[in-house]
């Protein structure tokens, strides 16, 4: 079973607090931890994909206009979380994709301190349920 696991960051106030203001041995500490994970999980055989993706403040709201020409709409700066990776793994079970939740939760932030930061997991579905086929 595929699930992706949707790493989420907190803004504080008007930034967005990821790794603002992290000596720099902290952010390597994390960079560190975050390959190390990646790499345990391709040895594995479990990851799929992985990828960090840009900040808020460059994302965009697209919806279909007139002639499916794009409208965008944002930036939303009073969000207090954003998507700020994922990775997608195939698992036997969602017991794992919990346990490998859990490990990326814990990447050290400032001091080596555990983030706990927030996972979603959702299972990847490869269709639309049987029930509407």
């Amino acid at each position: 079973m595929k699930y992706i696991l949707m790493m989420n960051a907190m803004t504080a106030g008007d930034r967005y607090a990821g790794a603002t203001g992290w000596q720099q041995s902290d952010v390597q500490q994390h960079i560190v931890f975050m390959k190390n994970l990646t790499k345990s999980l391709v040895e594995s055989g479990e990851l799929v994909s992985t990828e960090g993706l840009a900040l808020p403040d460059q994302a965009r709201i697209v919806r279909a206009g007139k002639n499916g020409a794009p409208i965008t709409d944002g930036v939303f700066p009073e969000s207090k979380e954003f998507l700020a990776g994922y990775w997608i793994v195939d698992v036997d079970t969602p017991e794992r994709a919990y346990q490998i939740a859990a490990r990326a939760s814990a990447a050290p932030g400032p001091g080596g301190t555990p983030l706990n930061m927030p996972i979603e997991v959702r299972q990847v579905m490869s269709g639309p349920p049987e029930e509407f086929l």
